[in-house]
């Protein structure tokens, strides 16, 4: 139990004596009028959270001192091979059999039950159903992908790091996607963008450290996917409605109609004054720092982020390579982001779950993918000439995959497949020209290699320069980390 206050004779000594003296708190108010007893009790139901420490450094490490504020670099545990992370999210499920997992035999039972006790599906589903798509060799690796993604194939397949073997808890949309997005399927915790930018901070004073993107809406569990839960705000991705053309638009209120900079300036000086004065009285409170944080970022966007988020500083051949749609102006802009010091950024599919194809998968994710593969390459093209290909990691891939056989009615999609999927990694330190694991004959279960979600995390903090085991943040009494208890580094996927 916490100890019991002592009385104060005076009130303290205000430490910006330029503003007014403030009101008597709610303890001093108790205390003054003789129910100091009382705040023996009281103290420990308001007892605040626990502050942000630095990440424990491995062992042999040098320690990390804390940074001058939330987003400002910090240096990892040991060397890193990248120093940012794109996340290409095809939200609703890709099929993994119709993109980088092709099976042959699906072909010869097509229409057929599958000789495959163990194949369970969430719902009621009929015969296999071999890939409307074709797939083809590509590179020196040989890597066999889809039509879907053969401009991609083409250009970077030696560049490719294609995991065949994935797999995750549950084929539900809702808890897979917070297991991809934030390590754990039931509970709120930290998204793996914050844990980065929590590590590692931001190069970029004047821009968010992570930002997320998703054209016309949300996708599934909306925020709740880039949450920093009890991370301190600071570190939650900021999201932008990429549908929209106009850097207005794009983040609302960029500019204020009624106020100057200056203005704005001297009025933001006289709030600080009284959130800072606050936070002196309670030090370490995470919530009080990310509110003053906020502040000075959303003050500091409107000089840079009007100019990063306008597309028309960009020559014409550069934004028709890329695709003038949604998915296109996001890579684009992800790439103007990066060059800027952006840590994090997540690129969705659009709002909802557009890879959750049950029905009409072929025509659906011919549209995807033709909206993806052009962009895709033409985006890890400019990375490799912009000098930012080897130490930024992209990864690809949705919260789970879907099934070999054909769903019920229609029979013209595929059900949730949680028991294996595929993604692939590029840059940042990832193995080019590779392919790991493998799912069994018709592409149901990862049944060589298999890599878990928790695996995939914590081969993805390796390469940022992190142990998984010692990225924590204390809260509630315990050390929490993005892997919780589970993972282990993939060392078959680094370069």
């Amino acid at each position: 139990m916490n100890a019991p206050l002592e009385p104060q004779s005076r009130a303290p000594e205000h430490p910006h004596p330029e503003l007014p003296a403030p009101p008597l708190s709610r303890r001093d108010w108790l205390d003054r009028t003789g129910m100091g007893f009382g705040m023996v009790g009281l103290a420990t139901l308001l007892a605040r959270p626990a502050s942000a420490q630095p990440a424990t450094p491995a062992a042999g490490a040098a320690p990390r001192r804390a940074p001058a504020g939330p987003l400002a670099p910090r240096a990892p545990h040991f060397a890193p091979r990248a120093q940012r992370v794109v996340h290409l999210f095809m939200n609703g499920g890709a099929s993994q059999v119709d993109t980088f997992d092709p099976k042959p035999a699906l072909d010869k039972y097509h229409g057929k039950p599958l000789p495959n006790p163990n194949l369970r599906t969430e719902r009621k589903t009929s015969g296999a159903w071999r890939s409307p798509f074709t797939f083809q060799r590509y590179g020196q690796s040989g890597i066999e992908v889809s039509e879907l993604f053969a401009k991609t194939a083409t250009a970077h397949i030696d560049d490719l790091c294609v995991i065949r073997s994935m797999h995750a808890d549950v084929p539900n949309h809702e808890p897979s996607l917070w297991l991809m997005n934030c390590g754990e399927g039931r509970q709120p915790r930290p998204s793996l963008g914050s844990w980065v930018t929590y590590g590692l901070g931001s190069e970029n004073q004047n821009l968010p450290g992570f930002l997320t993107m998703c054209p016309g809406g949300l996708p599934v569990t909306g925020a709740l996917n880039w949450r920093s839960a009890f991370l301190p705000g600071a570190y939650q991705g900021t999201y932008i409605d990429s549908q929209h053309t106009d850097a207005q638009k794009l983040v609302e209120h960029i500019r204020n109609g009624r106020l100057t900079l200056p203005q704005q300036r001297r009025q933001l000086d006289l709030v600080a004054g009284f959130n800072r004065r606050h936070a002196d009285e309670r030090p370490g409170d995470p919530q009080l720092e990310s509110r003053i944080e906020s502040f000075e970022l959303a003050y500091r966007m409107q000089t840079e982020a009007g100019e990063v988020f306008d597309l028309s500083h960009e020559p014409e051949a550069v934004r028709q390579a890329y695709g003038t749609g949604p998915i296109g102006r996001q890579l684009l802009l992800t790439r103007r982001l990066l060059e800027r010091g952006v840590r994090f950024v997540q690129l969705y599919s659009g709002s909802g779950q557009p890879w959750d194809n049950h029905s009409n998968l072929a025509a659906e994710h011919r549209r995807l993918g033709t909206e993806w593969d052009a962009a895709i390459a033409t985006f890890l093209t400019d990375l490799k000439q912009r000098g930012l290909f080897d130490s930024t990691l992209v990864m690809w891939g949705g919260e789970f995959g879907r099934t070999p056989v054909a769903e019920l009615p229609e029979q013209s999609g595929r059900d949730h497949n949680h028991y294996g999927f595929s993604m692939w990694l590029a840059g940042g330190g990832a193995r080019g020209g590779h392919v790991h694991g493998a799912t069994d004959e018709f592409g149901f279960a990862a049944v060589e290699d298999p890599v878990h979600v928790h695996d995939l995390h914590a081969t993805v903090l390796h390469l940022l320069g992190f142990d998984h085991e010692h990225l924590t943040y204390r809260h509630a009494g315990r050390d929490f980390r993005l892997t919780d208890v589970h993972g282990r580094v993939v060392h078959d996927l680094l370069a």
